[in-house]
């Protein structure tokens, strides 16, 4: 069956796992081989549907992984922005090399992975050099495993927090830091305002009615504030901050147009890419309040989308079908 693709489900990842110093260095080199002009990662397709009461959301994104040699494509789609329920995000792999298909996923396993990846990779880079503690804001599926994947990338820190509004959401981020850290505690806090003044990296990854809207300047001098594409973070975020970032400037003009100054112009200081290559600089200075914007691209989705896959495959999971029978 040569021209067969692997159907993977969500059934067939939910025991497949990756650590998160694996995941790092997998996003890692994604960041690197795009830096180095080896990928390309065309900005995502977004479009509105046409019924404000659902205000759904509906994007792709296309991308080449030089490292591997594989053509991705990804597709979201959810009913509703508060709805966990109808959300539904795929993603599909051709080998460049045999010029073959390889696997079409299920892609809430990655997404799970490869943001957490990112956010401590933008803290390894961008946090002070002394930072010890970190506030987690969302228990969504895209932050739960935020804490251990920080914890991996700067084990010096002391202070680990949370806000969350969901218990389950909230068990299961601290089940995921047990999983590999089982000596470490999680605070939780109610305050979002007070805690955010006293931590020095803040992860927001909620949504848009849990909490106050965080700014930039509640922060403590030298403070990271990480916005993994929240409604939970305030308009004027970037604008307030002294250093700004995102892992793409084209994913910001799609995705966080409400962080734009009063005239519409977005400025940053650096890509997150660029900063991982050693070409510009995470922070300017240790004062400085640090603002992050993370977008997921399909060039960190694809390596660890082939590494579940291949280990999927070689455990015997999913389906060969040949669409092109």
């Amino acid at each position: 069956m040569p021209n067969a693709m692997h159907i993977l489900t969500r059934t067939d990842l939910a025991d497949i796992h990756l650590a998160p110093a694996e995941v790092i260095e997998l996003v890692t080199e994604g960041y690197l081989a795009y830096a180095h002009n080896e990928s390309r990662c065309p900005v995502k397709l977004m479009m509105p549907i046409p019924k404000a009461e659902r205000d759904a959301v509906s994007y792709s994104m296309l991308g080449y992984d030089g490292s591997l040699e594989q053509v991705g494509f990804k597709t979201s789609y959810r009913q509703g922005s508060e709805s966990a329920e109808k959300y539904y995000t795929t993603i599909s792999l051709y080998d460049d090399v045999t010029g073959l298909p390889f696997a079409f996923m299920d892609c809430q396993r990655i997404g799970a992975s490869r943001t957490p990846a990112t956010t401590a990779i933008i803290a390894k880079h961008c946090a002070r050099p002394d930072a010890r503690s970190a506030l987690m804001l969302g228990t969504g599926v895209q932050g739960r495993n935020t804490l251990p994947y920080l914890l991996t990338a700067l084990p010096r820190l002391e202070r680990l927090r949370l806000f969350g509004t969901h218990p389950d959401g909230i068990a299961e981020s601290i089940a995921s830091l047990h999983r590999w850290f089982p000596d470490r505690e999680i605070e939780l806090v109610e305050d979002v305002p007070a805690a955010v003044a006293d931590s020095d990296i803040v992860v927001v990854a909620s949504g848009r009615a849990a909490h106050p809207q965080v700014r930039t300047d509640w922060l403590p001098p030298g403070g990271l504030l990480v916005s993994v594409a929240s409604k939970g973070v305030a308009s004027g975020a970037l604008r307030d901050a002294d250093y700004a970032i995102a892992t793409s400037a084209g994913q910001l003009g799609v995705t966080g147009t409400r962080l734009a100054g009063p005239d519409g112009e977005v400025t940053l200081d650096a890509e997150l890419p660029d900063i991982v290559a050693g070409r510009a600089p995470g922070r300017r200075g240790d004062d400085d309040r640090v603002f992050a914007f993370s977008s997921g691209m399909i060039i960190t989705d694809m390596p660890v989308a082939h590494a579940l896959a291949t280990r999927a495959v070689a455990a015997g999971r999913g389906q060969r079908v040949e669409l092109w029978s």
